[in-house]
């Protein structure tokens, strides 16, 4: 039998984010996967105006999947334009992932997706197109932390017939930015999802508990052990 290697996970970052930001949040995840998953982040395509909230000491501006459009919550406490997750996502948001090859073809392939928040939403409409067979995305599960689903009339088609690719949904209690009951109901369109609740808010949380949850999942996946 080959020896296992490590999973390769594509790492979308939330709103207002980028992807060293991420990396810098998750350097407790890194820690809990190493030699089980590596995380891979790439940068979202929309530069967004700096804020009183963003790191002064940062040298990347915050960035988005989608321009403007905000998380509820977070847009009514930065005093940004309000939008509900109805309009978040655009399909344009796809292509940093599906059209730039060269960026693929240099840090791929992967096996899975692990988005944040606004990353995570995208992540879940990837995770629409591979189950119908979208060779753009060749990718076999998804851990989804403070995700929600779109509401936008265009996006309906994604969530129309329940999406068959496994999926982790990490689900914060305490969640002021993404409520607890919109990541629920994303989960909800999934065939057999795996939810994991903790008790804190919006971040990315690897407990021992966390990080229980995640291995058993990603066991699933690993190369080299006949999954």
């Amino acid at each position: 039998m080959a020896e296992a290697r490590p999973l390769r996970l594509l790492a979308l970052h939330g709103y207002r984010q980028s992807a060293r930001r991420l990396r810098q949040r998750t350097g407790a995840l890194r820690k809990a996967l190493r030699g089980r998953a590596e995380l891979v982040a790439i940068d979202a395509p929309h530069l967004l105006p700096s804020g009183a909230e963003d790191d002064p000491d940062g040298d990347d501006p915050p960035r988005g999947w989608c321009p403007v459009l905000t998380p509820p919550a977070a847009s009514r406490r930065q005093g940004a334009r309000v939008t509900s997750p109805k309009a978040l996502l655009s399909l344009s948001s796809l292509r940093p992932i599906s059209a730039r090859p060269a960026a693929l073809a240099e840090h791929g392939p992967f096996d899975g997706l692990l988005g944040f928040s606004q990353g995570a939403a995208l992540a879940a409409m990837v995770c629409a197109l591979r189950a119908r067979g979208d060779p753009r995305f060749p990718v076999a599960f998804a851990v989804l932390v403070a995700a929600f689903a779109s509401r936008a009339p265009a996006h309906g088609h994604f969530y129309r017939e329940p999406i068959a690719l496994p999926t982790l949904h990490v689900v914060g209690d305490t969640d002021a930015v993404i409520a607890a009951p919109l990541s629920r109901e994303l989960a909800q369109c999934f065939v057999e999802p795996v939810v994991l609740t903790h008790p804190g808010g919006h971040f990315i949380p690897a407990a021992p508990a966390q990080k229980k949850a995640y291995l058993e999942f990603l066991e699933r996946f690993c190369p080299g052990q006949g999954q």
